[in-house]
């Protein structure tokens, strides 16, 4: 794998430049309330050296009644400020699951129009199964400016995703597990209606990941989307059941060189709320 400091870095690349001044590091794990994991208290017990906690659930706009939505700009700059990420400073975020909830915070930077920010290959799994040093302490936080400029075109809403799924201006790829975008496996969250948005694709997303959490070459990502029915010389729209996963494809879609992709970010969270919307059932029609 290619170490791209705008996309995904390996822990190789970590581990060289660990001390480096300009380096933050984030460990932004969060998982689904079923899995039994605190991801806070998880970090606490042990995080890679000066990493800083980032709350997905916290850092996200608490106004509205769909999970971890993106947070004004106002908002991010203040818990960055605080956390003492800034302008000049090259990001690195991981996750306790190897590559997962990482990404997210990868796309909310982007969002922001950060552009030196980049997902830990393989996460702290990969990491720790490599007997790399790990530290119980908070860091030393200093604050620092940041500046930042919505990218508005990174970012869907639920009626530019209708218009985009009934007119085809863009395809939808949905990253939930097939069984649950057929509307076969009931939703983690209570109250959604089960199935997928008309005219979805569906790619899970560790389909575009190895065995090991990390994520595949650039043939192999190729092959995952094209095996999924996606022409990668269109635009995508990824979303997934809260906008978390989602960023995986996104992610895969950057390394490939793909620029035209967004987010949805209310997801099916939103899309399976409103009984108003169209619902399909079954696999994805590709073609």
């Amino acid at each position: 794998m290619q170490d791209d400091p705008r996309t995904l870095v390996s822990t190789d690349w970590l581990a060289r430049h660990l001390n480096d001044p300009d380096l933050r590091i984030l460990d932004a794990s969060w998982y689904l309330p079923d899995a039994g994991r605190n991801a806070r208290a998880e970090y606490e017990a042990g995080h890679i050296p000066g990493a800083r906690f980032f709350d997905i659930d916290e850092i996200s706009d608490q106004r509205s009644a769909l999970p971890h939505m993106a947070p004004p700009p106002e908002k991010f700059i203040s818990r960055m400020r605080a956390m003492g990420v800034g302008d000049g400073h090259q990001v690195v975020v991981y996750d306790g699951a190897g590559l997962f909830s990482a990404a997210r915070v990868w796309w909310l930077f982007r969002l922001m129009g950060k552009q030196d920010v980049a997902v830990l290959d393989g996460g702290l799994p990969k990491w720790k199964a490599e007997g790399r040093a790990l530290e119980d302490m908070a860091p030393v936080l200093r604050d620092r400016h940041i500046t930042v400029s919505r990218q508005n075109h990174l970012v869907r809403d639920v009626t530019q995703v209708a218009h985009a799924a009934k007119l085809g201006h863009a395809q939808v790829l949905d990253a939930r597990a097939a069984a649950r975008f057929a509307g076969e496996a009931p939703e983690p969250r209570p109250g959604l209606r089960a199935g997928h948005i008309p005219g979805a694709l569906n790619l899970p997303f560790g389909q575009v990941l190895n065995a090991d959490g990390t994520m595949k070459d650039a043939a192999g990502l190729k092959a995952a989307f094209e095996a999924a029915g996606v022409d990668l010389s269109q635009p995508v729209i990824t979303s997934c059941g809260s906008g978390v996963t989602a960023s995986v494809l996104a992610l895969a879609l950057e390394r490939l060189g793909h620029r035209d992709w967004s987010l949805y970010d209310g997801s099916w969270a939103e899309w399976g709320m409103y009984d108003d919307l169209p619902v399909e059932t079954g696999p994805a029609r590709k073609g």
